[in-house]
């Protein structure tokens, strides 16, 4: 029986309460299968911060490389400024490990009410790939004359040849896999160097993948087909920036944000990968126990994905399904469950 070593950081907010219940799915999906994990549970969050000024520890990378996945909650809390709880934690972790990937499925489950109308569960199942490591969020840049009138702010944007084509030839493969369509976030009419370079890479490389239809959109056109048109996709590559954005929205048209997972991917495997809900820690409804945890626990079922165990994490997703169309569900698909009682149910229907 293989054993997975986990490093498990609830982090902030309802990550506590949603964390658990993918252990839970977690066990199942383990027993079911014969799969057995090693769980390292870590304080590290915007409490800790208010304690010791640090969102983790300075060895803190050199602790996690040792597993072969993170589970992360959520990250961020009111009183620490959230560029402070993001860049003290959750990106040092996708950048230390060059987690190059983020994959985030967006798919309508039967049972969850999408609020465009008339849309059927076979017609939103797409896949929203964003580059993870550098574009939009590179740390490059600063501020100068502070406080005065001629207080000016940079912010570099950095796309490299390499780190464009990797994730580029991840959306292509997946794209070989799945319905063979792979769409490209673009908006070379307006941003004049990065995006003109994005978009000839992204001719290049199409060549070598001639079984995948391709197609671009500029942000601001794909923004509004993913709403009137979600139909149209299969798999979605964009850049940090756009990556993030689209993958937020995909997650509204399928029915709310609280089911949507992600996967900050390694491919390669030389360091850990980490999963984690799209959704952030929800302060105003912590403590209350009426998170949804599905993001968490379908971000189990990518995690049991890349272990190799295809067959365990289709069962996740399917028990997950099941539970969405019979019930029980949490207030944010209509019902009445709470935390626990959704995170049972779907356990009990692996």
């Amino acid at each position: 029986m293989p054993t997975f070593k986990i490093a498990v950081i609830p982090g902030d907010g309802i990550g506590h309460e949603v964390v658990p219940e993918g252990l839970r799915v977690l066990e199942a999906a383990g027993k079911k299968f014969g799969l057995s994990f090693e769980l390292s549970h870590f304080d590290w969050s915007c409490e800790v911060y208010a304690k010791t000024g640090r969102m983790m520890p300075e060895d803190g990378l050199e602790q996690l490389k040792r597993f072969d996945s993170i589970l992360l909650g959520a990250v961020g809390y009111p009183g620490v400024a959230d560029h402070v709880s993001l860049w003290g934690l959750l990106i040092p972790i996708r950048r230390g490990f060059d987690q190059y990937v983020n994959l985030r499925p967006v798919r309508l489950f039967k049972g969850v009410q999408t609020p465009l109308a008339n849309r059927k569960p076979e017609e939103i199942d797409f896949v929203v790939i964003r580059e993870n490591t550098e574009g939009e969020y590179s740390s490059i840049g600063g501020r100068i004359f502070s406080g005065t009138e001629h207080e000016m702010a940079v912010q570099e944007t950095v796309f490299t040849k390499r780190g464009v084509d990797r994730v580029m030839r991840y959306a292509f493969a997946l794209a070989q896999r799945r319905r063979k369509h792979l769409t490209a976030a673009t908006k070379s009419n307006g941003i004049i160097h990065t995006m003109p370079f994005w978009d000839e890479r992204f001719k290049a490389l199409a060549g070598d993948y001639p079984d995948v239809k391709t197609d671009q959109f500029h942000i601001d056109i794909l923004t509004a087909h993913f709403v009137r048109n979600p139909d149209w996709f299969d798999v979605v590559v964009g850049s940090n920036l756009f990556g993030d954005i689209l993958s937020d929205l995909g997650p509204a048209v399928a029915g709310g944000i609280g089911i949507a997972p992600s996967a900050n991917l390694n491919p390669e495997r030389v360091f850990p990968s980490m999963f984690e809900p799209v959704h952030g820690s929800a302060p105003d409804i912590a403590g209350r126990n009426i998170a949804n945890p599905i993001g968490t626990i379908w971000s189990v079922a990518l995690m049991l994905d890349h272990f190799g165990s295809p067959q365990a994490a289709r069962a996740v997703e399917q028990a997950i399904e099941a539970v969405c169309a019979g019930g029980p569900r949490t207030r944010d698909l209509g019902g009445t469950a709470s935390t626990q009682e959704m995170g049972k149910a779907i356990a009990d229907a692996i």
